[in-house]
């Protein structure tokens, strides 16, 4: 049996072909030539200018009255008190409360039979207040996630802990809690005809939750441990509905009209066991008339027959950014909205690293140097993506702290976020550029021309993205920052999606159709494809 050697395989006499002395090799020649280094200065230039121009451009203005006089105020002024949840995160809290003081552990079982609405037509405001009518100057109609139902609260403190057992407008019975956390019970709309049996029960700091078709035989929804109960809480009845958001969405631009909406729930069969008052419910709109709290029209109740009917507006939700969050917003990751500019630089660089030698003559050197080339290869990719990571890192901690300096100063409240999602932004932000760089690498070697390299990988990783946010309708944009490289920079986004908030896939606002992990692995799947390609074409066609 013969063996054969590939020639690739082989080292000149008294050479090592080690990783090593390949890696420094690449670093040398990348030194070497000084147009490389300030393309990526510039590259992380451009990503800081854009990025802290843009928060510096944000401003927030409002318009108040004081002693008949009208006045104007812009930046903190403005901004109105958030409430932050049990998790640390900015809540919506406001609702219209139909409550009792219940002292330690009991129950609390309705019978909900109804669920109706009425919204703002886009153009229209609130024009109801304390007693009035909720639903004046409005058009029927029940948004997705109203709610109605029954809750166990804290207190009546925006933000206190809470477990609610609702009906919803569109996504059957949820038990919903502390804001963040959303689990689907029974399908279908309530009514009349289909009415839904809602119990919540508390033994100390836990919370069960069930629903029921008949009454009689009940399902375990979710358990819940609210940390920190006191010995009373306040339960009952609740309603809240929120904005109402009708996008329009096209090639070129979009409109969005919004304005409150409000919603009524009818419930009967109350029964509660355990330690509660024998007076009546006392009816509070949690949340309501305070300056730049989120949207709503008031509140009410009536109780009748042994029926009660609550009628509510706002929501019970974490705050997403966009036109729902009610109040001007900002993530951490709109600091960093120049990436895509710095990545033009950088997708450069990475090309021009491998082409150069191809245009020159002198990857045959390298390669004699070197046979093994997938060693060659790796170990350019390996200098490329190093260099653009620590690149891309020094321009996101740039970014971000001075950017998010000139948000708050100019009255935007960024939604907080834990420490370790910052530092995942960073690191996920310096990945993506990384990654990326190498992306462009391997399209070097797959195409070996400057011009042709550069084009491709400036067209499948930065041009998605501006379509996405400049020219796409929604539908459009979402699949190509599910499905091209653009899809990398989701790693950015800080303020996770929730199932229980309707949103707008807005990437300049924070928001990416793919989770942050998913989106990094589009473009990683993309970069390893090109990768592969690069590595067959380097070891089967000729230098």
């Amino acid at each position: 049996m013969t063996t054969t050697v590939r020639p690739e395989r082989l080292a000149p006499p008294g050479q090592a072909n080690g990783f090593g002395r390949s890696l420094r090799a690449e670093w040398t020649k990348f030194r070497s030539v000084r147009g490389w280094s300030i393309g990526l200065i510039i590259g992380a230039l451009l990503t800081i200018f854009l990025g802290v121009f843009a928060a510096g451009n944000a401003s927030v203005g409002c318009g108040s009255v004081i002693n008949g006089v009208q006045t104007f105020q812009s930046g903190k002024a403005c901004l109105p008190a958030i409430p932050l949840g049990p998790g640390g995160e900015a809540v919506t809290d406001t609702f219209y409360f139909v409550r009792q003081p219940l002292n330690g552990n009991g129950s609390i079982t309705v019978r909900a039979t109804s669920l109706t609405g009425f919204h703002s037509n886009g153009n229209q405001q609130a024009q109801s207040g304390p007693g009035g009518n909720p639903a004046a100057g409005m058009q029927k109609g029940l948004v997705s996630w109203a709610k109605a139902g029954i809750i166990i609260k804290a207190s009546t403190k925006q933000g206190s802990a809470y477990a609610a057992m609702t009906t919803t407008g569109s996504h059957g019975v949820r038990m919903q809690y502390n804001y963040t956390g959303d689990t689907a019970g029974l399908p279908g709309l309530v009514s009349a005809t289909s009415p839904r049996w809602l119990r919540l029960t508390r033994a100390g700091d836990t919370i069960s939750g069930y629903d029921s078709l008949d009454g009689k035989h009940w399902n375990l929804v979710r358990t819940v441990t609210l940390a920190g109960l006191t010995g009373t809480v306040q339960a009952g009845l609740f309603a809240t509905s929120p904005m109402y958001l009708k996008i329009s969405q096209f090639a070129g631009g979009g409109n969005i009209q919004s304005g409150p909406s409000v919603a009524t729930g009818t419930f009967d069969d109350i029964r509660l066991q355990g330690s509660w008052p024998a007076g009546r419910w006392t009816g509070t709109s949690v949340g309501a008339g305070q300056r730049g709290s989120y949207p709503d029209a008031g509140g009410d109740y009536h109780e009748a027959g042994g029926q009660v009917t609550v009628t509510g507006s706002g929501n019970i939700a974490p705050v997403v950014p966009g036109p729902g969050s009610g109040f001007p917003s900002a993530t951490v990751d709109q600091t960093l909205v120049g990436i895509f500019v710095g990545l033009i630089a950088i997708v450069t660089v990475a090309a021009l690293f491998v082409t150069s030698e191809y245009r020159r003559g002198l990857i045959r050197v390298t390669l004699a140097a070197t046979p093994r080339r997938g060693q060659v290869l790796a170990a350019k990719a390996a200098v490329a993506g190093l260099v653009s990571f620590v690149v891309g890192l020094v321009a996101a901690i740039v970014c971000m702290t001075f950017g998010l300096q000139r948000l708050g100063r100019n009255g935007l409240y960024v939604l907080p976020v834990s420490a370790f999602t910052d530092a995942r932004v960073l690191v996920g932000t310096a990945a993506t550029v990384a990654v990326t760089a190498v992306f462009a690498l391997a399209i070097g070697v797959i195409f070996r021309r400057s011009a042709l390299a550069v084009t491709t990988a400036i067209v499948t990783v930065v041009l998605p993205f501006l379509l996405a946010v400049t020219v796409l309708p929604d539908s459009a944009a979402n699949w190509v920052l599910r499905l091209t490289p653009a899809a990398g920079l989701a790693v950015e986004q800080s303020i996770p999606h929730y199932s229980q908030v309707a949103y707008i896939s807005q990437p300049a606002g924070g928001q990416y159709p793919l989770p942050p992990l998913a989106g990094f692995g589009v473009l990683c799947a993309w970069t390893a494809a090109a990768l592969a390609l690069a590595v067959f074409l380097l070891r089967r066609r000729d230098a």
